[in-house]
């Protein structure tokens, strides 16, 4: 096992690193309804949707909050289209940067999203120009506190798991997109606890950048984390 750097590993959810509640709140609204319309309201069957309330639970954003964007999300009340969109750019030093956002207004997202490229060093690249650097997979993140590591290595490695790397106070566990939701019950069924959980761009290749690209590039990433549309960043910094 080896731990990973800030930047090689997911950022975590906003829920967990931003102080701003309404911008947390949104941005969680905006996940629980399209986690319900992707895969219907009732949590028992839509991990996906299990996942995006205990979120919320954590953020302790309001119970009639997280039952409005659910409905949202079933059609059971009226609101706004909101879509999950992808970008992929350069940043200082050559890094590949991909960034994830829910919006309504996709326009108004990419707007935002160039523009930072551009103040700070980066620029914007087309759809897949990063697929070679990046990898889609399952990503659990696991508080040290309360699970071993020989306990979680039992659970996850057979239920799917195909990497567990150590952190400073958790681990991060990987696997194939295809055992996500199986490794998801397993945990679960466990009692092992999840910081959190996603399908998230895990790098191939790491770059290591010369301290001035390196403060740059740092600029770039934590700006794009601001806009407010943004749900996670991703480099191989």
């Amino acid at each position: 096992m080896s731990g990973h750097s800030k930047w090689a590993t997911t950022k975590r959810h906003k829920a967990a690193v931003d102080a701003k509640r309404g911008k947390i709140f949104s941005i969680l609204s905006k996940e629980l309804t399209i986690a319900a319309r992707e895969g219907g309201g009732d949590p028992d069957f839509n991990p996906r949707l299990r996942t995006c309330i205990l979120k919320a639970k954590m953020a302790n954003m309001p119970a009639e909050n997280v039952t409005k964007a659910i409905k949202k999300g079933t059609g059971d009340i009226p609101g706004v289209s909101i879509e999950e969109v992808v970008f992929e750019g350069y940043g200082p030093g050559g890094i590949g940067v991909v960034v994830e956002a829910t919006t309504d207004n996709r326009n108004r997202t990419v707007s935002e999203v160039r523009s930072t490229f551009s103040k700070h060093g980066g620029n914007m690249a087309s759809a897949g120009a990063l697929a070679f650097n990046f990898q889609r997979k399952g990503q659990f993140i696991v508080p040290k506190e309360g699970v071993s590591e020989e306990r979680l290595m039992e659970v996850a490695l057979e239920s799917g798991a195909e990497d567990i790397l150590e952190e400073e106070n958790c681990f991060e566990v990987l696997c194939p997109l295809g055992s996500f939701y199986s490794l998801s019950q397993a945990l679960e069924r466990a009692g092992i606890s999840c910081e959190s959980s996603q399908i998230a761009h895990i790098p191939v290749t790491i770059l290591e950048l010369p301290e001035e690209d390196l403060k740059r590039a740092t600029v770039l990433l934590e700006r794009l984390e601001e806009l407010e549309d943004v749900t996670n960043v991703y480099a191989n910094l």
